[in-house]
């Protein structure tokens, strides 16, 4: 699934990106709000690349995507589309360089994989979900056309920061997205 935004190329991951991968995880800003501390390279090798890969394998049109700027082929983070338990739902999400924040990729990234489950691949809801004390994140959400629908709490052995406070999910459907005139 290559998709192209007015600054941005999504394109799939190959093995040879582990590097791309390990360089984003390895900044604790990034991470504040995933694991809280930068991911192995050995893990990226070992166990995230492989997955990202092997979602290629089970659902073609979705999965983990490297994003890269247009001008200059730069990598900026990834922008993910992910099956849910529902199949007419999936999930999108984003994991951006330090150096990309406050650009406008995230929004701009996340509105074109909503537009994509939309109008390609026929999916009646999208969602995404991020700790609630994450507000950046949330105001990505919102700007990219999705509602706030519930706080939920999950049960971490090891809870980050914030973890109390709940993590949050914000959706919408498709009859939603295009009378907000994306149809």
């Amino acid at each position: 699934m290559d998709l192209e935004t007015e600054r941005l190329r999504l394109r799939r991951f190959t093995a040879d990106d582990a590097g791309l991968l390990a360089e984003l995880d390895s900044d604790p800003e990034v991470m504040r709000f995933l694991t809280g501390q930068p991911t192995p390279r050995s893990e990226i090798e070992g166990v995230v690349l492989p997955e990202i890969l092997k979602v290629y394998a089970e659902h073609a049109q979705l999965g983990t995507f490297a994003a890269e700027e247009k001008a200059g082929g730069a990598f900026v983070g990834w922008f993910g589309m992910q099956p849910t338990t529902d199949p007419a739902a999936v999930g999108v999400g984003y994991r951006l360089l330090r150096t990309a924040w406050g650009k406008g990729y995230a929004t701009e990234g996340t509105k074109a994989l909503i537009a994509r489950a939309f109008r390609e691949l026929g999916m009646a809801r999208v969602e995404a979900d991020t700790m609630a004390v994450n507000h950046r994140s949330r105001a990505v959400m919102r700007r990219s056309g999705l509602r706030f629908e519930k706080v939920f709490h999950v049960h971490f052995d090891d809870p980050l920061p914030g973890t109390g406070f709940g993590e949050v999910l914000y959706s919408v459907d498709r009859h939603t997205w295009e009378a907000g005139n994306h149809g």
